[in-house]
This record gives C-alpha cells, structure tokens and sequence, in this order.
C-alpha cells in the first residue's frame, strides 16, 4: 500500500517537531532561569508531594527553633536571678552571723545591720518578681504581672502565681521543657517565706533576741534555692543541646528539599545548549525539507 504524502502534511509535522523542540526548549530556559527542577506538580507529582512533606517539616523546624530562643531567654533570666538571689542570701546570713554577737556590738551597730537586712529584703522580693517579656518567671502561667504580695499589703508576702503550673516549651515533636521556676517552692509563701524570715531576723535584732538560731532557716532555704538552681542548669544544658540539634536538622532538610526541587546550575546551562543545539538543527531541517513553493507545484 503506497501512502500519499501531501505537502500539507508535510508541513503540518514539520510545525508539530518545531512545536515540540520549542517547548522543551522554553522548560530548559524556565529551569536554567529559576534553577528549579518543579516549577509545577505536573513536572514531576511524586518529587512535588515530597517537597511539601520536606517544607511541612522545614515550617515545624523553624516554629521549634523560635520555641528553643524563647525558652534559652527565659531559663538564662531564671539562672541569673537565682544566682543574683543567693549573692543576697549570702549577705543575709553574714549579716545574721555578725547580729549574734549580741555582747560585741552596740545598738548603733545592730541597728545599721536591721536597715541592711531591710533592704536586702527589698532586693529579694525584687528578684522574686522579675519578668521577662512581660511574664513573670516565678509565678507558672498566671497573668498576675507578680509573684509575690508586697510587704503592704493585706497578705504580705503571699504567692500571687498559679501554684502547680509551669511554663513550657516544645523543642521538638516528643519533647518539652519546663522553662520557669517554681516560686513557692524556693521563696516560700507569706508567714514561711524568706522574705518574712528576714523580718523576723530584723525584729528579733532590734529587740535584743538572740538571731542565732535564724541561721538554721537562712542555711535550709539556701539548700533549696541551691537545688532549684541545679536543676535550672540541667534545663539550660537540654536547651542548648535543642538548639545544637535543631541547627543540624534544619541543614538537613535544606539538603533534602535542595535535592528535591533544584537543580546544578552547570547541568541546566549545558541542557540548555544542547536543547538550543536541537531547535536550530530542527529549523534548519524543516527548512531545507521545505524549500518547494507554490510556484513549484504549478511550473
């Protein structure tokens, strides 16, 4: 069987090859522009439900990262708070060691110690209502702005947080930590706090009584505060391994989505010459292939 092979024909295929060159062409030059393997699902359906699985992964990585600096602020602040609070109670106990010399020291003496003591007092109940970005860091997740009542107040001294609650932070899917600290715990509340322990101090001073048995109670709240502070430094050790941690994950997944979507940029300008090399050896082709006229035909 002879088929008929019409001019029409030939130029209809020849404009379809042409057609199908350009088009590869124009993805070439789109791939070597965006450096982007896909640049739509079409392109490659399988690699694209993968890089929405690898973004999704990427998005929870950086929410983790903002969770893990929050919470590096808060159990630094906390650290340092604590260390400033037992510079304080340290003052506090070598104040009531030299209060208990009751035969050495006159009453001008005691009384500049009894307005000290005052004033540490103070710097205590200042560290213990210390903030940070607006959230108290001894008070749980209460909103109250404040741990602990003032000493005017009608409860003095009295924890102002929630007790029981904690302030955490999710490092990564299965784990959180606790980046607050509890404040009843390590101030004590109202009539047992360190602060009425002090103006106990303070009043047992000013009326002759002996202080020295209060040395006992300053030596038991600075074992507490001591264990409170370890354990702040274990969380602060987590932390920065969270941190290590998430910094590795993030190249990680920068690495798999790179390998998903984009492409070598030597590998996409040598595609890209090799696909222009095609397009003129199509047109040159066609042309050549093309040459006859209508003229022709009607000589």
């Amino acid at each position: 069987m002879i088929t008929r092979v019409t001019s029409t024909a030939l130029m209809r295929s020849a404009q379809q090859n042409l057609q199908g060159v350009m088009g590869g062409l124009a993805e070439m030059r789109d791939r070597a522009t965006s450096l982007k393997r896909i640049n739509a699902p079409s392109d490659d359906p399988i690699g694209a439900a993968n890089s929405l699985q690898v973004r999704a992964e990427q998005r929870a990585n950086d929410q983790y990262k903002r969770n893990i600096s929050d919470g590096l602020g808060w159990l630094t602040t906390v650290d340092s708070t604590l260390t400033n609070v037992a510079g304080l109670m340290d003052r506090v106990r070598d104040l009531t060691v030299q209060g208990a010399n009751d035969g050495a020291m006159s009453p001008t003496a005691k009384e500049a110690i009894a307005v000290e003591l005052e004033s540490l007092r103070d710097d205590l109940l200042a560290q213990a209502n210390t903030s940070y970005l607006g959230r108290n860091i001894f008070a749980g997740n209460s909103d109250a702005g404040h741990a602990f009542q003032g000493a005017d107040t009608a409860t003095p001294y009295a924890f102002a947080g929630a007790d029981g609650s904690t302030v955490e932070r999710r490092i990564d899917s299965e784990t959180t930590v606790r980046v607050d600290a509890d404040g009843g715990a390590i101030f004590g509340s109202a009539g047992a706090s360190v602060f009425a322990l002090v103006d106990s101090i303070v009043t047992d001073l000013r009326a002759g009584t002996n202080i020295g048995p209060k040395l006992g109670e300053i030596d038991a709240r600075l074992e507490v505060m001591k264990g409170h502070r370890a354990t702040i430094g274990t969380r602060h050790a987590q932390m920065m391994r969270a941190e290590e941690t998430n910094l590795l994950q993030s190249v990680s997944l920068e690495t798999q989505r790179s390998g998903i979507e984009d492409i070598d940029l030597a590998k996409a300008v040598l595609d890209l010459q090799m696909q222009e090399v095609s397009y003129q050896s199509a047109l040159a082709v066609t042309a050549r292939v093309l040459q006859p006229t209508l003229m022709d035909f009607l000589r």
